[in-house]
């Protein structure tokens, strides 16, 4: 195997994150420096995004046959170091009142980038794998990060017994992939279909436990139990990446499995996904209802964003692909957004995360830009109009109806209406007033912090997207598989 200068250019946003990740680690040997190495970080993620502007021009480009960098490709790595770049900037602020060692959050971090980068890119079932676990472990150290909190310790735990369960069956659903058609090259897996070289039961429950597996990462049901614990006792920055960057890295190489692989099209499978969907829409908002902590509410109703999104996996036509980019560009906005806002509340940390529902009890009258952003997010993932998160719904329904899915349509219309109460209710909370009473509060200065700008921004892009998403709609349809 021989890498070009072609090949290592196309690579370059990879490298580049790999090498600040080498950077930290030789800066924390140097010197613990909490504000260097957050530095490094940001530093280090902007230059891979920025080399995203030399890179798709060169496309596409096979590096090997494990991963092709295309423009497919080159729109979720913007999204995913996009995420991180976020995720690294709110903790930053969050990590100043952490009495351990704080540095190698920032390694986790960066080594999960890389995985979510390569999974991204997978075109074989080896570096989807691969790409799944770099983007996993660290997950796990992140998750546990501040160990001392119980809390914290149990969510790494958790995710690590059962996301290694979740590997187990993607292991053995590609062995009998391998067994069924004789290759592990994503593409071709739909060649030995067309060629009728397969065996049609192994072939069926091969990609039935991948699907299974994968659901694991998204938090469908009933594969979903871990996530509103992760969620909140997972330190809030992680529990942020965890729900966008985890999140879109699996749901990318899905996306591609499915439509670039004929092995995939067996219609028992796709009334499988189509179920699964439909139960994790109405399951993940049911849930939601009851709950008094925040994290454990976005928990569960990524659960139902994931049900909704699935649509674009058993959806027919064009659309599906251009559906699921619009739809996770909007819940990635509006997921950042409202862990941004927590997590602001909850810095720097103190022993726990302002996670309870109460804490933001007259918010709007303590901090009212930070209110007014958690406000428009709300609203966002709520699917109202003039936030992008009307736009991202709007597209997954006219998917499902051009596709005729009437059952799942109608489940989307019914989670989005249970779904409204419980994200007025945080509205609602925000804004009453209780005199006398001590809350935990954002600092003074939030709105002149890295953290405090990079939210505003966001409330911007999520409004502006709302109001004019022709920008963004042209972007993600040049970006289509297939296209150079």
């Amino acid at each position: 195997m021989t890498l070009t200068g072609t090949d290592l250019f196309a690579l370059l946003p990879v490298l580049l994150v790999l090498g600040t990740a080498l950077a930290v680690l030789v800066s924390v040997a140097v010197s613990r420096q909490h504000f260097v190495n957050a530095t490094i970080t940001v530093v280090g993620l902007n230059a891979a995004l920025v080399s995203l502007l030399l890179v798709v021009g060169a496309t596409p480009v096979s590096v090997t046959d494990l991963v092709v960098i295309d423009d497919y490709t080159v729109l979720y790595t913007a999204l995913i170091l996009v995420a991180s770049l976020a995720c690294s900037t709110l903790a930053h602020a969050y990590l100043d009142g952490y009495p351990g060692r704080r540095e190698e959050f920032y390694m986790l971090l960066l080594t999960a980038v890389a995985g979510g980068i390569i999974l991204a890119a997978s075109q074989h079932l080896a570096a989807l794998f691969i790409g799944l676990e770099l983007l996993s472990v660290p997950l796990y150290g992140m998750a546990a990060y501040t160990y001392r909190d119980h809390r914290s310790l149990e969510a790494g735990l958790k995710y690590m017994v059962l996301s290694a369960a979740a590997s187990a069956f993607l292991l053995f659903g590609m062995a009998l992939l391998y067994a069924a058609t004789g290759t592990l090259q994503i593409s071709e897996l739909g060649a030995a279909i067309d060629d009728g070289v397969i065996h049609r039961s192994w072939l069926v429950i091969g990609s039935g436990m991948m699907v299974i597996a994968i659901a694991f990462k998204l938090s469908l049901v009933p594969f979903h139990l871990w996530t509103p614990d992760v969620y909140e006792g997972a330190p809030a920055p992680a529990a942020a990446f965890l729900a966008t960057v985890g999140k879109v890295a699996v749901f990318a190489v899905l996306v591609r499995l499915f439509q670039s692989a004929p092995a995939t099209a067996d219609a028992a499978l796709h009334q499988m996904i189509a179920a699964l969907a439909l139960i994790s829409m109405i399951a993940g908002n049911l849930l939601a209802l009851r709950q008094n902590n925040l994290k454990r509410l976005l928990g569960y109703s990524s659960i139902a964003h994931m049900g909704y999104i699935t649509v674009a996996i058993v959806a027919t036509g064009s659309l599906a692909v251009e559906a699921a980019g619009m739809y996770l560009i909007t819940y990635v906005l509006a997921t950042l957004g409202a862990f941004g806002v927590l997590t602001l509340v909850s810095s720097p940390y103190d022993g726990t995360d302002a996670g309870a529902v109460h804490n933001y009890r007259g918010l709007f009258w303590r901090r009212p830009y930070l209110a007014a952003v958690m406000t428009v997010m709300m609203l966002s993932l709520a699917g109202i109009p003039s936030t992008a998160g009307f736009i991202g719904k709007f597209y997954v329904i006219a998917l499902g109806v051009q596709s005729e899915l009437w059952w799942l349509v109608g489940g989307i219309v019914l989670g989005s209406a249970i779904g409204l109460y419980y994200y007025l209710r945080v509205m609602v909370v925000m804004y009453l007033f209780e005199p006398g009473e001590r809350r935990r509060d954002a600092a003074h200065d939030w709105g002149q912090r890295s953290g405090g700008i990079m939210v505003l921004l966001i409330a911007l892009a999520v409004m502006g997207i709302g109001l004019f998403p022709q920008p963004l709609i042209l972007l993600v349809e040049a970006a289509g598989l297939g296209s150079g």
